[in-house]
Order: C-alpha cells, then structure tokens, then sequence
C-alpha cells in the first residue's frame, strides 16, 4: 500500500540507526537536485523506513545549504506517509532543560529566502499551514517518549533561525518575549514541503543548551551541543523504535489531502515540464 513507509531525518549527532533491517542504500534523483545523502532503506519494528542524514555523512551541509525541496520529494518518490525530523534545538525556556525533549506545535520564521516550496514556474497554489505539525503523528511521538522515560515537553513553537552562527543575546532575548519554545536551524522549510506533499510531519527536537539568553550559563559553544547532543541520540533511537510500530497505516488526518483544494492555476494553463516535474507531488491533482 502506498505512503506507508516512514520517513526519518537525522539532525546533528543523529547519523544512523542501529536495528534497521534489510539495508539497502538507496540514492533518489529528483528534478531540483540530489538530496543531502543517500537514504537507508530497510525494516525497523515491523515497518519499512527510510532515514536521510539531514546535513550529509559526516555533516557537510550547512543549514542554509540544505536541499529541501530535493529531501521532501525525495521522501515522496520513495513513498513516504510520514517524516519524523529529529533535531537538536536551543531551549528558551527556563523549563525545557538540556537533555529535554520537545515536540513542538508551531514554528516561527526567521530564515532568509530560502525556498519553501514547490508552487511556481508556472503553477500557483496556497496550503493551509495554520496547524503546521500532524497532530497524529505529534501525539504518537509524545507517548513514545514518555513510555521510555524522557523528559518530554508537548507542544510549543520552533523559532527557525537563519545560522550558521547561533543567536546574540539581544535575538535570544526578544525571541523570548515572543514566547517561542526552543529555537533551531532547519525544521520549517520541511514542514512546509511536507505539507504540500501531503506528508504527516512532526519535530522530535533535542534541547542540547539554553542558547545565549540565560547569563548565568556559559555562552552556547558547539563543543556543548554535540556533547549533548551524543547524550540524546540514544534516548531519540530509543523513542524512534518505540513509536514506529504505532504509526497508523491508514491515515484519515487532514495532512493526507492538504493540496487537494490548493492549485488555483487551470490545468491548461500550466507548463507540460511543470507538469512532469511536479508529477510525484501533485500529479493525481494535475491529470
């Protein structure tokens, strides 16, 4: 059946999953490029996943460098239902300590003209994003981490930064009174494409500092980050084997037919090569 396989991303510190069986490497051409890495295809729990290391094999990939559209179609073409993205975030919260786990609701944009989408060169159409994370998905993520005893926190708002460099501390502080929850560098730009692709998406983010705001800590370092983030990435594998036997296999959220009202462009007026190139995504709406 198709759209069951599950996606997972790997932020930084998560590379591989050990358990996966069946292994095949598999390399996905898409029309906007090659996606960060190869994906391991196999079996995991009883279900077929794919896992894409988000920044490459040994972390090549800047964030403002990612191919996101190439990684989400890719998910596509290989049959992806659902993606489950693990990050490492900063917490902006006194509560969400380092080594939490968080699994946000929203997200907030403070990235700089990076692409988003697959609407254009021809073909015009706008997806509800009000609810930006599948809540099915979310909830499952939720109870999963719970049953292994993470320290976990549900909801909250991911603020996407531009980065590389990390926040000043004036950024970190009025980010704070905004209300946002933790703050990364990569998730939006999926979620929004996952979305179109009428993929079920969800944040399994790793609170590794409390970015530069709190003054009594040490300013955040990436020395800091990767040494917690190596503490969570057993706890996230952990959580990933536990809730991927309880993804549902058929879905009936509102992710599964997202851009099914979206396209407002006629059919005759689009481009034939838009047509083709997009065909994985919206091609059952384009016939």
């Amino acid at each position: 059946m198709a759209n069951q396989l599950i996606g997972i991303i790997g932020g930084s510190g998560l590379y591989n999953i050990e358990g996966i069986k069946d292994i095949q490497s598999v390399s996905v051409d898409t029309p906007f490029g090659m996606p960060s890495d190869s994906f391991t295809v196999g079996t995991l729990e009883g279900r077929q996943v794919a896992f894409l290391p988000r920044h490459g094999k040994g972390h090549t990939i800047l964030p403002s460098e990612l191919n996101f559209r190439a990684n989400i179609y890719a998910m596509k073409k290989l049959g992806a239902g659902h993606i489950i993205a693990v990050s490492a975030v900063g917490s902006m919260k006194e509560e969400i300590k380092p080594l939490d786990i968080v699994i946000p609701d929203q997200f907030f944009d403070r990235t700089r003209g990076r692409i988003s989408t697959f609407f254009g060169e021809g073909i015009v159409g706008h997806v509800s994003f009000a609810d930006p994370v599948c809540e099915t998905l979310a909830d499952k993520l939720h109870h999963a981490a719970k049953s292994v005893g993470a320290r976990v926190h549900k909801g909250g708002t991911y603020l996407c930064m531009e980065g590389p460099l990390f926040s000043t501390r004036a950024e970190s502080n009025v980010y704070r009174q905004w209300g946002v929850s933790i703050i990364g560098m990569t998730n939006l730009q999926e979620a929004k494409l996952a979305r179109e692709a009428e993929i079920c998406y969800s944040t399994l983010a790793m609170s590794t500092d409390y970015d530069c705001w709190r003054v009594e800590e040490e300013p955040v370092t990436l020395e800091m980050i990767i040494g917690n983030l190596n503490k969570n990435a057993e706890m996230a594998k952990r959580i990933l084997k536990t809730v991927i036997p309880t993804i549902p296999k058929e879905r009936t959220c509102a992710c599964a037919t997202a851009s099914q009202n979206a396209i407002v462009t006629h059919k005759d007026k689009i481009p034939e090569n838009t047509k083709k190139k997009l065909d994985v995504i919206f091609g059952k709406y384009l016939k």
